[in-house]
């Protein structure tokens, strides 16, 4: 079987099984590398650039080295390749614990619970949930389904379509070592630097195709390119500023503002200054445009990798 139906196949039964399974509650893939980058962590950290570039290698080497130790022991078998394919494509994206994750907030601010929605917040996203009200908190989380439909979704399908397994697994590496190491505290300022700049790099591509899908399959087209292009680089993220931006067009409304994380206090840019006040009926809103995104970026992916076999032939 040819490596972009191979590919086809088997990122759309991850994503099937994504939609249907969602994440495990125990034994999760991505938390057991997550486990091994901290135990590797305990061994080489050092207040320092190198130390840290060391850590990613080893972390982001030894996943995409499984990957390719994997693929190519079922290269083979078709039926494994593709098994092999729509397990790891299930094991990286998270698509579907995201929209509950945002549905729960959803749920408990429609029943006037806000501080339900605040006790869940953390699990979405790492805002000062007791600084929020009940409109704050709607934004910070449909502010999330956009960065997420980024990270979560899409840039893991770029990089499953130009690489396969390993490049499923690499990228997670990359995005799961940022959101370990790649906050800018005084433990990791230095240390996770490596981790950071990689994951910006890594997840350029993905970023602008999200914010090309959120524009081509939101409600208002003209509004999300006229965000993207006039606040995106606002932001101080390369690739969320992209994201949040046509995200914030796409369903008419302000992103961005004053948030706070740890007790530190941001005041960001607004995207889409035109827009109206984000409310809780917007959370559905815009996890209906992450799954929308999400498989678009499918069809993307599997279009672009047929191409490129075509014109390798």
């Amino acid at each position: 079987m040819r490596a972009d139906r191979v590919f086809a196949y088997g990122a759309a039964a991850g994503l099937l099984g994504d939609q249907l399974l969602g994440d495990p509650r125990r034994g999760h893939p991505v938390a057991a590398f997550g486990r091994a980058a901290g135990a590797v962590e305990r061994v080489l950290w050092r207040d320092h650039r190198g130390w840290g570039a060391l850590h990613t290698a080893v972390c982001v080497g030894g996943a995409v080295g499984l990957g390719a130790v994997a693929a190519a022991a079922v290269r083979p078998s078709r039926a494994a390749s593709v098994a092999l394919t729509a397990a790891a494509t299930w094991a990286v994206v998270g698509g579907t614990s995201l929209a509950r994750e945002a549905r729960g907030i959803g749920r408990a601010l429609q029943a006037g619970d806000v501080e339900a929605a605040r006790a869940r917040l953390p699990h979405l996203c790492g805002r000062d949930p007791q600084a929020l009200d009940a409109d704050g908190i709607a934004r910070a989380v449909v502010e999330s389904v956009a960065e997420n439909t980024s990270d979560a979704v899409v840039g893991a399908l770029v990089w499953g379509a130009v690489g396969g397994v390993p490049g499923l697994l690499g990228f997670r590496a990359v995005n799961t070592l940022d959101a370990m190491v790649g906050h800018k505290s005084p433990r990791y300022r230095r240390y996770g630097w490596a981790s950071a700049r990689l994951d910006d790099l890594v997840g350029w591509p993905g970023a602008r195709l999200t914010a090309v899908l959120a524009a081509a399959a939101g409600d208002d087209r003209r509004g999300a390119v006229r965000a993207w292009r006039a606040d995106a680089d606002r932001h101080p993220s390369p690739n969320a500023g992209p994201v949040e931006a046509s995200f914030a067009g796409a369903l008419g409304v302000r992103l961005g503002g004053t948030l706070s994380y740890g007790g530190r206090v941001e005041h960001r840019p607004v995207l889409n200054q035109g827009g109206r006040t984000v409310t809780v009926p917007d959370i559905e809103r815009a996890v209906r445009l992450s799954k929308r995104v999400g498989l678009l970026a499918l069809g993307v992916g599997v279009a672009a990798r047929a191409v490129v076999k075509g014109r390798g032939k």
